[in-house]
């Protein structure tokens, strides 16, 4: 691409920019250093006369206006737009308008169902990317919404990703490739949700490998699928349960206690003998749960003894407290508050090493789905005391009696 070329696309965006605000498509260009840097670096006269010679080229077809100095040595002085239209197909180059046209028809079926896929689409006549991502993603956003659509209501079995991409796209790959979206779609902002890729991809059922729910605990379970319902016990130190395989879980527990990290399970559950472990019933999260996970946790409360606490163990950033509204809802629906456990400043006697100040938005963030999961002191703690932490800097601690 030529210097001049640069320019006339640079003068072309801020014509694209101003139609867009419904300003109009005057817009101009000073030939300055700051706001023109190619047209300063020419250094030969050669090179001078080339973009001189392309910018009125631009001018003959009426694309643009040209000022120029009046006296002494030939030189551009002003590029100002005449017409938008002219100067895109001049350049070779599709409007933004009519690349947003297009998407929004491609989308225009999945915006009832999504309000945030109307929100990328202003963010696109904007001439703003999201996620990275301009109205080229139009097909990627789209086959987004096919898939979430499918899952994200449904408490089907977990799927292996990459089988479920074949399935879907006859590609293995494409739903990793499609994360960012299924990321925007599940978080309904145009902001990343903070949570991981295995996390976003769990949301919906699907992983890399199958994922047991893993039970440390003393009580039985009940299989599913038999006529007389089938038992076994819980084991020390824990026990890797199919989830489609399992009705639910009877315990006479206390309290029950969902954990967001592996390592953080792994610790809790090898700790027979800490004070507080033995009468509880540990669960691990697998990060975000899925919807299956989620429906058999729903059954576990449910088949609870009425006095048991329900917590929940996390991270202290966005993406553990976005897990944690998820738990709570599903609590809710059982007739349980659920608690935090080790997810406030004030748990923590001392800083352990780890701790890093969140940026403003991510503390908005972090607040807002603290108040989600009904911790509504917890979020104010934050306010005060802003930190982010993941668990496994932390030592299992155990509710007392």
């Amino acid at each position: 691409m030529t210097p001049a070329e640069q320019t006339l696309i640079r003068l072309l965006r801020r014509g694209e920019r101003a139609r867009s605000k419904g300003g109009g498509e005057r817009a101009a260009l000073a030939m300055t250093p700051a706001s023109c840097p190619e047209y300063g670096r020419l250094e030969s006269l050669e090179a001078r006369e080339a973009f001189h010679a392309r910018i009125a080229l631009a001018e003959r077809e009426g694309a643009i206006e040209v000022e120029r100095a009046r006296f002494g040595e030939e030189r551009l002085l002003r590029l100002r737009l005449a017409d938008l239209d002219r100067l895109a197909a001049h350049l070779g180059i599709r409007l933004l308008s009519d690349r947003v046209g297009e998407a929004a028809a491609m989308l225009d079926t999945a915006t009832g169902d999504w309000p945030i896929v109307a929100s990328v689409l202003e963010a696109w006549r904007l001439g703003r990317k999201v996620r990275g991502s301009g109205p080229e993603a139009a097909r990627d956003l789209f086959d987004a919404t096919t898939v979430a659509g499918d899952r994200i209501h449904e408490e089907r079995d977990e799927r292996l990703l990459r089988r479920e991409s074949i399935r879907l796209f006859d590609d293995s790959k494409r739903l990793e490739r499609l994360t960012p979206w299924l990321d925007l779609l599940l978080a309904g902002d145009l902001a990343p949700s903070g949570l991981s890729r295995e996390e976003v991809w769990a949301s919906l059922g699907l992983r890399r490998a199958p994922q047991p729910m893993l039970v440390s605990g003393v009580g039985t379970v009940v299989l599913r699928g038999e006529a007389t319902p089938a038992t076994l016990p819980l084991v020390r130190p824990y026990l890797g349960l199919p989830i489609e395989a399992v009705e639910t879980v009877a315990a006479r527990a206390r309290y029950v206690l969902t954990i967001e990290n592996l390592a953080s399970f792994h610790d809790a559950a090898a700790a027979v003998s800490l004070p507080g472990h033995a009468d509880g019933l540990l669960i691990y999260t697998a990060g975000m749960p899925s919807p299956a996970w989620r429906a058999l946790y729903g059954r576990i409360l449910r088949a609870l003894p009425t006095g048991t606490a329900v917590l929940h163990w996390g991270d202290i950033d966005e993406g553990g407290f976005r897990i944690a509204a998820s738990l709570a809802s599903v609590a809710a629906d059982a007739g349980r508050p659920l608690l935090p456990w080790l997810m406030s400043p004030s748990d923590l006697a001392t800083r352990p090493e780890g701790c890093t100040p969140p940026t403003p938005a991510t503390l908005r963030r972090m607040q807002h789905w603290a108040r989600r999961a009904g911790w509504a002191s917890l979020a104010s703690g934050l306010e005060l005391d802003p930190l982010e932490l993941e668990q496994e800097a932390l030592a299992p601690v155990f509710p007392m009696a």
